[in-house]
């Protein structure tokens, strides 16, 4: 497509259309004319490191003066980007993110980042603190929206006991996705407009409030689950931002949509959101099966269902998910291995096969430990007694006492037909594990097998004394 020029205008006097929105890129009129990636043999200058902060040089391949003004700058900034794999982008200024720091700040205050203690330590509302030759946040959204089916595999005793991976981290690990492409996007900009540029490219490592930036980037909007509603996409999208020395003209915000629904508060297995807006990290599902490396809290356990790695739930009931376009292209297909992994080689990954497992993922978020802990949790909510021999095998002998406490919990979740190996084993434990905590859980899953008819001839109080 060509530049569309107004009817009856002199030739040689381009004009855009009306603004085009962020979340409209149907509505796009203007494909840029300029080279945007290197054509005929000409190679793209590698871009260079500048400082220690993040900021990089991006080299155009040809230098040019021709101008253009940062309304046509974004509409051809915007057809590079969607060229590139975005589902959406947007411009906006980089003074301070006024509104996203209010709620920061009252959030940071009511304690709901829980251990989180590094988001405390920096400016994540000052876009400029990360590239202070800054003029514009570009901000993009990668979708991973899919229908994706759990494959079927046959096995003797049945279908096996399969764990539940968040969607976004069940493909390639998305930080490494959108670093590339926001590379080549600050590329196609210096090629753009013809000279070398000072960009800084950020995923949600670095400290920055992207939400809010996307959100007045004209992205979306803030939904009362605090992810970020794109129009046609759902909250099924992963952000990043690209800071640039460069003037492109800025989007509009979009009103918030909401309404009355509160269908993400209500779902929420564990009670996590406080208000609309407001979640409580102490909580959240994906905060103690990713974020945390401790010990997941007792009464929480039995509400994080078979997940192992995040949650969907306030996604899953979203009517703007429910009407989002499947047919946009997934820039993080699923890898089979993560649509429904099986929970009893979780448990007992040994460290050559964790590597395999993670590689190239977002599970390289958690530890090894972390992951077998999870598993441990989801085995128990399972209740199947095919879980009780790994379990057993985990109690009595994983080298990881936060493990062995987890799997001794998950034992005495199953009932009364664990059997007497399971019962023998939680007894060993109860009396000689080397840590209190897991002496503790075996001693508690005891008491409940008796509750609940696992009866040997052994009292629960001679089982659990030291």
């Amino acid at each position: 497509m060509k530049v569309v020029v107004e009817p009856g205008a002199p030739a040689g006097s381009p004009r855009l259309p009306q603004s085009v929105a962020a979340g409209d890129p149907e509505g796009l009129k203007v494909i840029p004319e300029l080279g945007v990636l290197p054509e005929n043999g000409a190679v793209q200058p590698a871009s260079q490191p500048l400082g220690s902060e993040g900021a990089r040089i991006h080299r155009p391949t040809h230098e040019h003066g021709q101008q253009q003004s940062p309304a046509e700058l974004a509409e051809r900034v915007r057809a590079a980007g969607l060229g590139l794999g975005f589902a959406r982008v947007g411009f906006t200024r980089v003074t301070p993110l006024a509104v996203g720091e209010t709620r920061f700040t009252e959030w940071l205050k009511n304690g709901y980042q829980g251990d989180l203690s590094y988001l405390e330590t920096a400016a994540r509302h000052q876009p400029q603190a990360l590239l202070a030759q800054a003029r514009t946040l570009i901000a993009v959204a990668l979708s991973y929206r899919s229908r994706e089916v759990v494959p079927l595999r046959s096995h003797a005793e049945g279908a096996p006991l399969t764990g539940v991976v968040a969607r976004y981290a069940r493909g390639e690990d998305y930080h490494d996705v959108t670093r590339g492409k926001l590379r080549r996007l600050a590329d196609a900009v210096a090629n753009l407009i013809g000279r070398p540029i000072l960009a800084r490219h950020c995923v949600d490592t670095a400290p920055l409030l992207e939400r809010a930036a996307a959100e007045r980037a004209g992205l979306g909007f803030a939904g009362k689950s605090t992810m970020t509603i794109v129009l046609g996409l759902g909250t099924f999208v992963t952000l990043g931002e690209l800071l640039v020395d460069v003037e492109i003209a800025e989007d509009s915000p979009i009103e918030p949509r909401c309404g009355a629904c509160r269908l993400c508060l209500d779902a929420c297995p564990t009670g996590a959101f406080v208000d609309a807006f407001t979640l409580d990290a102490r909580r959240c599902i994906s905060y103690w099966t990713i974020e945390n490396s401790g010990a997941i809290p007792r009464e929480l356990r039995p509400l994080i269902g078979q997940r192992v790695f995040g949650c969907d739930v306030c996604q899953d009931v979203c009517p703007f998910n429910a009407s989002s376009n499947v047919r946009e292209a997934n820039a993080l297909p699923a890898h089979e291995r993560l649509i429904a992994p099986d929970l009893i080689e979780l448990l007992e990954l040994g460290s050559a096969r964790y590597r395999s497992f993670v590689k190239g993922t977002a599970l390289r978020r958690v530890h090894r430990e972390g992951l077998a802990r999870n598993a441990a949790v989801a085995l128990g909510n399972a209740r199947d007694v095919r879980a009780v021999a790994p379990l057993i095998r985990v109690v009595a002998g994983h080298k990881s006492a936060l493990v062995r406490a987890h799997a001794a919990w998950a034992l005495g979740e199953i009932g009364p037909l664990v059997g007497e190996s399971a019962l023998e084993c939680l007894r060993c434990a109860a009396r000689h594990d080397r840590t209190a905590a897991v002496r503790e859980e075996a001693g508690l899953a005891l008491m409940r097998l008796y509750l609940a008819g696992a009866t040997d001839g052994h009292s629960p109080e001679r089982d659990s004394s030291p």
